[in-house]
């Protein structure tokens, strides 16, 4: 056994956050469990800013805390990570912490104001030459990020700043003060996540998903709260350098994680396609007016989870969904923190499709009513246990409304082997896949169909690792199609 053997990553996204950390406990747990991850991320900034509820002061030196904890971890951390994926030192976390302004919202926006100390970093970081995108993960209020953008308005030319802000994608939890709003307003061009309701609102939001089900009351019988309870997060979390960190929870815990955990490289998100989904949940564009002038703001769409004999179709369950995969994960890796032995703990299977190792998506191009084979003969355990596969068709990423069983037809998955390793996947005729809704006119270019692969091991705690297979449903000879209709309901009585 060898950390050789684990997975390797493409690249590492570039990552700013924004926290109002000590307004609640929760901001402290993300970045616990952020931590947990450094590896996979270039980390550009850590700021400590204002929200509605901490309105004229920042805490800083509680991010130091949680980093002295980590640099009791890291050594350790490093022994369960790829050599060529290594943790972050606690000097160079704690080299990129600052402070934000310290006044609320709009208040602290001017071109004739100066940056604050966190805005200045941001701002520096935005307009650094690079091909990378910078993801700024807003756990708090927004207005350093405001202040930075329109310092970038006022400084460059307007191709020039909208070529800066190209490179922006933004993840905020909902809206913290009054500046969230404003950038989306002033600034449509920016890629921006965020959940839209009520003010202070938030079980409303995508994000509450994460663990927000008892508190808020929604999807009742649906998620498993097992591995959120504070008992739980006692025995599995708070336990090593790191994890005696992890403070006990107020409301919910961990409200912001979804954010990086939007971004974690385990083979099932893709980050520049939040409609696709992942851990860190599942979003869609929210206006798709004309090309060019639309808002690039993606915000809550819903996925529709069966436990039991019950369908739960909500926003959050999007994010509910991988609870049990994430929160094993989680305590995996602080198991990883107290360990110096690689032996002594689990580690991640890693997956190949067709003999493709990395963890971008599996690309197909097939007919419509084909049939394809998939192999993941190729994927192993480097601890050298034995693997489950399950494949299934992630159906509501295709959809373009809440009418999933009308409009995508179930893929036909059929196991090859013993072991499920192998499977053929049948796509649906052409007239339910290659079609265009309203006028049943036969396309070339049909849907985007999603298969995952979901490969977990059987170690403790289990792990999971993920593959995402895209097949593009094809119709070169315009097969199928149907009797159209101009309204909504004519359709639904042809189908």
């Amino acid at each position: 056994m060898t950390t050789t053997r684990l997975q390797k990553f493409a690249h590492k996204p570039r990552v700013f956050i924004i926290s109002d950390i000590s307004n609640e406990p929760d901001d402290a747990e993300s970045l616990c469990r952020y931590l947990l991850y450094a590896n996979q991320f270039k980390t550009e900034g850590l700021v400590a800013c204002t929200s509605t509820w901490m309105k004229n002061k920042v805490c800083p030196q509680d991010m130091e805390k949680i980093i002295d904890a980590y640099s009791g971890a890291v050594e350790n951390l490093n022994k369960h990570a790829h050599p060529e994926w290594q943790y972050p030192s606690a000097d160079y976390l704690r080299g990129l912490i600052r402070k934000g302004a310290e006044s609320y919202g709009m208040s602290a926006v001017s071109i004739d104001s100066a940056l604050s100390a966190g805005a200045q970093l941001l701002y520096d970081r935005i307009i650094t030459p690079s091909t990378e995108p910078l993801w700024v993960l807003c756990w708090g209020g927004t207005n350093n990020l405001a202040h930075a953008l329109l310092k970038i308005d006022d400084k460059y030319p307007p191709e020039d700043s909208k070529r800066l802000l190209s490179r922006l994608r933004v993840y905020a939890i909902s809206d913290q003060d009054d500046t969230g709003a404003w950038i989306r307003t002033n600034f449509p061009d920016v890629f921006y996540i965020a959940s839209i309701h009520g003010w202070n609102q938030y079980g409303l939001a995508a994000w509450t998903g994460i663990s927000g089900d008892r508190y808020y009351g929604f999807d009742e019988g649906g998620p498993d709260f097992t591995k959120m309870e504070k008992s739980w997060i006692k025995e599995n979390i708070q336990i090593g350098p790191l994890g005696s960190a992890y403070p006990d929870y107020l409301f919910i815990p961990e409200g912001d994680t979804p954010t990086f955990l939007y971004l974690i490289q385990n083979g099932l998100g893709v980050p520049e396609c939040p409609d696709y989904g992942s851990w860190g949940g599942r979003y869609a564009r929210t206006d798709i007016s004309t090309e060019g002038v639309n808002s690039n703001h993606y915000s809550d769409a819903v996925d529709r989870v069966k436990v039991k004999d019950r369908t739960y179709t909500s926003n959050h369950a999007t994010i509910w969904r991988w609870r049990d995969a994430f929160q094993n994960d989680f305590a995996a890796r602080i198991k990883w923190s107290m360990e110096s032995d690689f032996a002594k703990a689990n580690h991640h299977p890693v997956v190949v499709v067709n003999g493709a190792k990395d963890l971008t998506p599996v690309r197909i191009d097939a007919e419509a009513g084909s049939t394809v084979t998939l192999d993941a003969a190729g994927t192993y355990d480097p601890d050298g246990g034995k693997l489950t596969f399950k494949w299934w068709h992630y159906r509501e990423p295709t959809a373009t409304q809440w009418w999933v069983d009308a409009e995508v037809m179930e893929l036909q998955i059929k196991p090859v082997d013993a072991e499920g390793c192998k499977v053929e996947v049948t796509l649906p005729p052409p007239e339910k896949c290659a079609v265009e809704l309203m006028t049943r006119k036969p396309v070339e270019k049909g849907q985007l169909l999603h298969l995952i692969l979901e490969v977990t091991d059987d170690g403790a705690p289990s792990l999971t690792s993920y593959r995402r297979i895209l097949i593009q449903a094809t119709n070169k000879d315009l097969r199928g199609g149907g009797e159209g209709a101009d309204a909504i309901a004519d359709l639904m009585k042809n189908l």
